[in-house]
């Protein structure tokens, strides 16, 4: 993909969501944000790319707690301004060490459980 090709993606922002899921249990991992260096960056090297707006920099998911996450497929969704990014997930995804970011329960089968 040339960086012209991926231009299509950030007509809305400089920003772009990412959902993260695992490939062998269709689990929804994370949410996290590119923008074009980290798309690029994940193209070329087929592990996880993101930008963190709170550091304001690239990041390399699992660079540190060696949790990487290898791409497996990418599909862009009918407005190009999300992506669903398919991995293979070397040990957790959160930083708190839970496998899913995506653990607080709210709500279910109409029953508020935040008390």
């Amino acid at each position: 993909m040339t960086e012209q090709s991926l231009e299509r993606f950030f007509a809305k922002g400089e920003l772009i969501p990412a959902i993260v899921v695992e490939e062998s249990t269709k689990e929804v991992l994370m949410l996290a944000y590119m923008n074009r260096e980290s798309l690029a960056k994940t193209l070329e090297t087929g592990y996880t790319w993101f930008y963190s707006r709170s550091r304001q920099e690239l990041w390399n998911k699992g660079a540190t707690s060696g949790h990487l996450q290898k791409v497996k497929k990418i599909v862009a969704d009918c407005d190009d301004d999300t992506l669903l990014v398919t991995v293979e997930q070397t040990g957790p995804a959160c930083h708190t060490g839970s496998h899913s970011c995506f653990f607080k329960p709210l709500w279910e089968n109409g029953v508020r459980l935040d008390g």
